[in-house]
């Protein structure tokens, strides 16, 4: 008996399993965590404290969608910003994803260094991951590692993250990183899916997950700039959508979400200069429904970029819609910089040399330069905001 089309759709895309050349390896690992308790009384037995990758990072993110919250997904340039986020997780009692762009990773590497071919970009970020996969257990809490925008031309990128991701699973049976993301939404819809598919099945057989781009996310934001970009195309058809999830879904093992742009911009602006309109997403919630012939009210996992400044009208809305995570970028670059302001602003005298403040002519200030004291005022200042994001997020207290 055949299945019809929009059937074994639904199989493909929402239940994950391991593909068949992986199959014994992760089978094992998916009976052992059966029988464990379970780490955070709040969220499916499979996700542990540390990175999250394969079938427990969907079921994380299916508990995220079917509950109503959305988890912030923050760019990072460092171990700071890395550890700020994970502080900040631990703090508001969920899960945090850590995201890695290509001008991020160069400057992990070092901007001194050659990055021809982008191999100081590639070394960056492979490098933050393990910084990552070392510590995050120590935080106690499900983090997700991740990759931003990659653009046609910065493909090669691409390629080097997936090359250490086959090497990483090869021999620890899960890949480096959990997610990466295609931003081919400059491309016309069927190059940029075809191009996404051709990934798709590539990631599929090392439980990655692929995040991409429909429409375009005005602004600017780590070399992507947008802003002189026509409005109509801040807006996804949810035709669009459906073709899609139509594609990608024929993909064994596929998991993937979709940044649908509904007037989304990066950077931060004054109220009333971007309209957003999350309604785009519930309509095609209600169209990819309707083709599936599902029971499923959300049957696509929603992304949110250019959250900084957003309303928490519009990003309340958009979760409803089955926004599963937000970026955040421009308020937490202000916050890590405004606490180190403030640092410097309240210990000026003490900073002006080594020797000599208000105290005495003769006494030392090194306690107050060790760069560790500014760096540790913009962490904090940077948990803080995050803080806040989890709550407009509805990510607060969800682990246990």
């Amino acid at each position: 008996m055949k299945l019809p089309f929009a059937a074994l759709l639904i199989g493909s895309a929402v239940a994950f399993s391991p593909s068949a050349q992986y199959g014994a390896r992760t089978s094992a690992l998916q009976m052992s965590t059966a029988t464990e308790a379970p780490a955070f009384k709040k969220l499916p037995a499979t996700v542990k404290p540390g990175v999250v990758t394969g079938q427990a990072l969907n079921d994380l993110l299916e508990h995220a969608k079917k509950e109503g919250f959305a988890i912030p997904g923050v760019n990072i340039v460092g171990s700071n910003s890395i550890n700020a986020c994970m502080e900040a997780a631990a703090k508001y009692g969920g899960p945090i994803m850590v995201t890695f762009s290509k001008g991020g990773g160069q400057f992990i590497a070092g901007k001194s260094v050659d990055n021809t071919d982008d191999k100081a970009s590639i070394a960056g970020c492979v490098a933050g991951a393990k910084h990552v996969r070392e510590v995050a257990e120590l935080y106690g809490v499900p983090v997700i590692l991740h990759t931003d925008h990659c653009q046609k031309a910065w493909l090669p990128w691409f390629d080097g993250l997936m090359k250490a991701n086959e090497e990483y699973f090869e021999e620890n049976g899960e890949p480096l990183f959990s997610s990466h993301m295609l931003d081919l939404s400059e491309e016309p819809l069927e190059e940029n899916i075809k191009i996404c598919k051709e990934y798709m099945e590539r990631m599929a057989k090392v439980n990655l997950l692929l995040e991409f781009e429909l429409g375009i996310t005005g602004g600017e934001e780590d070399g992507v700039d947008n802003t002189d970009v026509d409005s109509s195309r801040l807006y996804t058809q949810p035709e669009e959508v459906w073709y899609s999830y139509e594609q990608l879904a024929q993909v064994p093992n596929a998991m993937f979400t979709c940044a649908a742009s509904f007037g989304n911009v990066h950077g931060v602006y004054a109220p009333g200069n971007v309209e957003l309109k999350p309604v785009i997403l519930h309509n095609s919630q209600k169209y990819i429904k309707e083709k599936l012939g599902c029971d499923d009210d959300k049957p696509m996992k929603f992304v949110f970029h250019g959250g900084s400044g957003s309303s928490t009208e519009d990003i309340q809305y958009a979760i409803e819609a089955g926004v599963i995570k937000m970026n955040i970028d421009t308020d937490t670059q202000w916050a890590y910089w405004d606490g180190i302001r403030q640092y410097e602003a309240d210990n000026h005298d003490y900073l002006q040399g080594q020797i000599g403040n208000p105290e005495s002519p003769d006494k030392p200030n090194k306690k107050y330069y060790d760069p560790r004291m500014a760096l540790r005022a913009g962490e904090e200042a940077m948990a803080a905001r995050l803080v806040k994001a989890a709550e407009d997020l509805n990510c607060v207290d969800v682990l246990n």
